[in-house]
């Protein structure tokens, strides 16, 4: 009885989860008109790092089930019928925003430093957008910018945190709640409820915040290069 009723209960505990990202990925692409995309996703039913394998054909894959592989980047859309097809195929699929064009874009670090420079960014009273969170990574999402004016604004810089990578055009990212070979995937800064579609900050406002905090770190360094 009891095998029973925890069986049934994880039956419930996964069409909550499915459920979930469903509605999520809809308000992505149709409410908030963000192009996305289901990622590759995993072989295993055990979701842990441990014993994930990505479901591409790679079996030494080293971000497992955390990219484009079937469909490729370039169908990412945001429509409401082809995303529903999609994960009512693939409910488990990781949601995948393809960045750039007139879709956000992100800013990411490491996770532990990525807590530290909000904390940093918070003190200074700097006004940020949604935040996703990994157990790996965070990424503070951006306006849209163009790899010209990304160019023109690193080049305008002694020196840039080398942990920063850049999530722009002909990019992608993982959103909230994804599962891959690294974990849950989670808002660490939600979008507002209700938001017709989330603010996002300037790109150079981000990075010149950044580098501010790694350079202005008591007994010099940068804490944001680990």
């Amino acid at each position: 009885m009891r095998e029973i009723l925890g069986r049934r209960r994880r039956l419930r505990s996964r069409r909550k989860a499915r459920t979930a990202r469903l509605d999520a990925v809809v308000t992505f692409a149709v409410e908030w008109d963000w192009p996305v995309l289901p990622g590759a996703g995993l072989r295993t039913t055990t979701r842990t790092a441990a014993a994930a394998a990505c479901a591409c054909p790679d079996p030494d894959c080293a971000v497992p089930g955390a990219h484009p592989y079937d469909p490729g980047l370039l169908a990412a859309t945001t429509d409401d019928r082809m995303v529903r097809w999609w994960w009512a195929r693939r409910p488990d699929a990781p949601v995948l925003l393809a960045t750039g064009g007139d879709a956000p874009c992100a800013v990411s670090l490491p996770a532990v430093a990525g807590a530290r420079a909000l904390a940093a960014l918070a003190a200074t009273g700097m006004r940020l957008g949604p935040v996703v969170a990994t157990p790996t990574r965070w990424s503070i999402l951006v306006a849209p910018y163009d790899l010209e004016r990304l160019g023109e604004l690193l080049y305008a810089k002694d020196s840039v945190p080398s942990s920063l990578r850049f999530h722009g055009e002909g990019g992608y990212l993982l959103l909230p709640p994804s599962v891959t070979g690294t974990g849950q995937v989670r808002w660490e800064r939600a979008p507002l409820a209700g938001s017709a579609r989330p603010w996002l900050p300037d790109v150079e406002a981000v990075v010149d915040a950044l580098v501010e905090a790694s350079t202005s770190t008591p007994g010099g360094g940068s804490r944001l290069t680990y």
